[in-house]
């Protein structure tokens, strides 16, 4: 009896517990959304109520004029912007390209839809770059250089690496990213090398076809990085 007890109670605790556990794993991100436009500087339309029903169903996926059934500015390729507030209060913007992935990890209450319910400051630039009201290129680490390649042969895309920066905080990347292909049949990796608050270097590795997220990266946005002399080592300093 007092096993048949305990089976059931270990029933009910995997049954009710466990999603629990999972539902708050994956929406304890900082940052709260308040509202989210898709579109153009010019024309935009509010799809919070539409990225909310997204947000129950996935905590990934990828968006474009079907997803939102929608295409306010044709012809011209439309940007997701996702207005959040950050742990200090502040506003923050983060942008997804059309036929990009949005990821909802980084939204606090992201599949349970508690969010969207006013607070935007109405401002379709936002406050993403730095000087904009302290936003998104707070992060802790300095890039110094960015190498895309092999160990044996890679070559320095710390400029291309800028140019996608100033446009989009995530991005795809692969050998069309940066317009070269530096070992032909081998898998690419691009190696970010950046200093952090302790002084000390660190390697960002991302393998080819994966995201970069610029958030950790001080001045992401604006480009204001990697103008040091670099000693061209594709390993991390020791």
């Amino acid at each position: 009896m007092r096993r048949t007890i305990s089976i059931v109670c270990l029933f009910l605790a995997v049954t009710f517990l466990l999603p629990m556990a999972f539902a708050q794993d994956g929406d304890e991100g900082q940052y709260v959304i308040l509202s989210a436009q898709y579109g153009t500087g010019r024309r935009h339309v509010d799809v919070t109520n539409r990225l909310r029903e997204l947000a129950r169903g996935d905590r990934r996926f990828r968006m474009g004029n079907s997803t939102f059934g929608v295409d306010p500015d044709p012809g011209v390729v439309k940007t997701l912007r996702i207005y959040a507030q950050g742990p200090d209060g502040r506003e923050r913007m983060f942008e997804y390209r059309e036929g990009s992935t949005v990821d909802g990890a980084v939204f606090r209450g992201w599949g349970a839809g508690n969010w969207g319910n006013g607070g935007w400051s109405g401002n379709w630039e936002g406050h993403r770059w730095e000087g904009h009201n302290g936003g998104g290129d707070a992060g802790q680490f300095v890039i110094l250089n960015a190498q895309y390649g092999t160990p044996r042969s890679h070559v320095d895309v710390t400029a291309r690496l800028k140019e996608l920066a100033r446009t989009d905080q995530r991005f795809r990347m692969g050998n069309s990213t940066f317009g070269v292909d530096p070992d032909h049949g081998v898998v690419k990796t691009l190696r970010i090398f950046a200093r952090g608050p302790n002084g000390q270097t660190q390697v960002f590795e991302y393998r080819e076809g994966s995201t970069v997220d610029g958030s950790q990266f001080r001045g992401w946005g604006s480009g204001n990085w990697g103008n040091e002399r670099w000693d061209g080592r594709w390993e991390t300093h020791p």
